[in-house]
């Protein structure tokens, strides 16, 4: 139904379990290719965590995913499914991916290490269908020519459409235009060195690369002082004018 309503005729789908039983396979090898593109589940539990020890694709050598939280799992998988020479993936995951330690901080860092991961945008919340939280991209590229990763700010670019937020032709022209120009956008994008990100202890999290703050106002303590003055004199040249209205309807008494 996907396939269909974005136009795209003769696709090959297969329906299975894409971690204990991929079955886009060529000589009994993972299929490899130029553009890889997955939404899977948010930190599924169960995902098959005890399965794949001896996984035969040789998918998790960087390290097993935790059994409740899937997320590597998938990534692991689209990774090994990216061609060797110039293949790209796109992944949606939720924040966690970006920060949570243990095995997953383990393969995150291999992957960093490895020079595979290439952006990281970040997407406003209740976006997706069934959950209200933020999403990010994690965008893996094979034989980039720097080691350097780029941070996308998008959360803050959408249209509040009813109960759903929604991002607009101008926010993903936005995206991709600071994609493709690769460069560090005050507030917006910042282009992370190696360096940095191993100064963070391979920590992912947006935030710490992409400084979003907004100063406050400074306060003019004089001029709200002369204000509040001003107030309170208007407040007594009231209260008289009152009084006076009132004693001259005899609500006043002697």
């Amino acid at each position: 139904m996907n396939m269909f309503l974005h136009g795209v005729d003769g696709a090959r789908i297969e329906w299975g379990d894409t971690i204990r039983n991929p079955k886009l396979l060529e000589n009994d090898k993972l299929m490899r290719f130029e553009v890889v593109v997955a939404n899977p589940p948010f930190s599924l539990d169960k995902w098959g965590a005890d399965d794949v020890g001896s996984d035969r694709f040789k998918r998790f050598g960087r390290g097993i995913p935790p059994k409740g939280k899937g997320d590597f799992a998938f990534i692991c998988h689209t990774i090994e499914t990216m061609s060797l020479t110039g293949g790209r993936v796109a992944v949606v995951v939720p924040h966690g991916v970006l920060f949570r330690g243990s095995s997953e901080g383990k393969i995150r860092q291999q992957l960093i290490e490895e020079n595979l991961l290439d952006a990281v945008v970040g997407l406003p919340s209740n976006l997706f269908f069934g959950t209200g939280i933020p999403a990010a991209i994690l965008l893996f590229k094979r034989n980039k020519s720097d080691n350097s990763v780029l941070f996308i700010d998008g959360s803050r670019d959408y249209a509040d459409v009813k109960t759903q937020n929604n991002l607009r032709e101008q926010d993903i022209a936005k995206i991709v235009g600071a994609y493709r120009r690769r460069e560090t956008v005050e507030k917006y994008a910042y282009l992370a060195s190696f360096e940095e990100i191993k100064e963070n202890d391979f920590n992912l999290n947006i935030s710490r690369y992409v400084d979003t703050f907004e100063e406050e106002e400074e306060i003019d303590i004089g001029a709200v002082q002369a204000e509040i003055e001003r107030l309170e004199k208007e407040l007594v040249e009231v209260k008289i004018k009152m009084g006076s209205y009132l004693e001259e309807l005899g609500f006043v008494g002697d």
